[in-house]
């Protein structure tokens, strides 16, 4: 495999560690994680004035000259795909893309092709300066097949560490649009009873519990009360639709981001999202509250009515606050105009 040297000398006042000196002074056109350097050090690929320097607490002065030799990111198992992607923003370091509903975002042994990745590594093509020491994009999180919306990829090395960190750190702003059965209001007394669930100033809904896959179905997340991964999910109605109100559009924001999030808290919360086949958002409509119109566009409609509105973060290595906007798919706003046509009487949009 080729390689390249890298060389550069060590900064005034250096930190009292290699590792830290070489995250410090390391040029940023190479975009070289802490991690990656971690690897290189383990690996004998960094010398310090000419000698193997593998150890991460190992002193260093201001001059010392740094040689680190680094190999060509190898290609990726995963095959480019011609695939049309609506790209919304990217530069050297990251993408980001508006994916649409039916899209896989990485490949697996059901989807091994046709997915988010495959079309990335055709779009980005050399432009990938490798994540890991290969040359793929670094996926830092992803939303379900039949969710819409924005997402955020990784270009480099460093640009996928920065933002990792920041999902860890629950930093990232996600809103998200959904179409639910019900109105979550907290005059609700079903709601105020619901372990889990409770209201913020302003009728915004919180759900709090621990996720873990259900014990019976390895496709499904259950909410757990003992044990599980922390999860936090807030909701506010923006539109109610039906007289008695039968549905509601919400915007739901995530405090933690986890498998199948919003759909399992609404369902928990007796709001599942409509056309969810996992979560029960497929169940009966009240007949009399919507006309034939509205009743057949949200029985028939294909997917969870989900989608990713709204994506900001920091940008990993300008440090630039970043934020963007997805409007309502097709779909979505096609439900939307046959709720509000199917209203047999004016209904005001919900509290905020």
């Amino acid at each position: 495999m080729a390689e390249t040297r890298l060389c550069f000398a060590i900064a005034a006042d250096p930190p009292n560690r290699l590792d830290k000196a070489l995250s410090r002074d390391v040029p940023e056109a190479a975009s070289l994680s802490r991690s990656r350097l971690a690897r290189l050090l383990a690996g004998g690929a960094v010398r310090v004035n000419g000698d193997v320097a593998d150890n991460p607490k190992a002193r260093v002065a201001e001059g010392d000259r740094v040689e680190i030799m680094l190999e060509e990111p190898s290609e990726s198992h995963i095959g480019p795909e011609d695939i049309p992607l609506n790209v919304v923003y990217e530069d050297g370091e990251l993408i980001v893309i508006d994916k649409p509903a039916g899209m896989v975002v990485h490949p697996a042994p059901g989807t091994p092709q046709g997915t988010l990745v495959n079309a990335l590594l055709h779009h980005c093509g050399r432009t990938l300066s490798g994540v890991g020491g290969v040359a793929r994009p670094g996926i830092v999180h992803r939303i379900d097949k039949d969710t819409s919306g924005l997402l955020v990829v990784a270009k480099s090395d460093r640009a996928h560490q920065g933002l990792a960190a920041q999902f860890e750190k629950h930093s990232v702003i996600r809103h998200y649009l959904a179409i639910v059965h019900g109105v979550p209001e907290a005059s609700d007394p079903r709601l105020r009873g619901t372990r889990g669930v409770s209201f913020e100033t302003g009728n915004i809904m919180k759900v709090t519990s621990g996720l873990a896959r259900h014990k019976h179905d390895r496709q499904r997340q259950a909410v757990l009360f003992d044990g599980g991964r922390h999860a936090v999910t807030r909701a506010r109605v923006l539109e109610s639709f039906g007289t008695p109100p039968a549905l509601a559009l919400v915007e739901c924001w995530l405090e933690t981001g986890r498998t199948h999030q919003i759909r399992v808290h609404m369902a928990h919360a007796g709001h599942g999202l409509v056309g969810d086949p996992v979560y029960g958002g497929r169940r009966k409509l009240p007949l009399r509250a919507l006309s034939p119109a509205g009743l057949a566009a949200a029985r028939d409609f294909p997917r969870q009515a989900l989608h990713a509105a709204t994506l900001g973060f920091v940008h990993p290595v300008t440090g630039d606050q970043m934020q963007f906007t997805s409007p309502l798919p097709m779909d979505m706003a096609r439900l939307i105009d046959a709720l509000r046509g199917a209203v047999r009487a004016s209904n005001a949009p919900g509290k905020n």
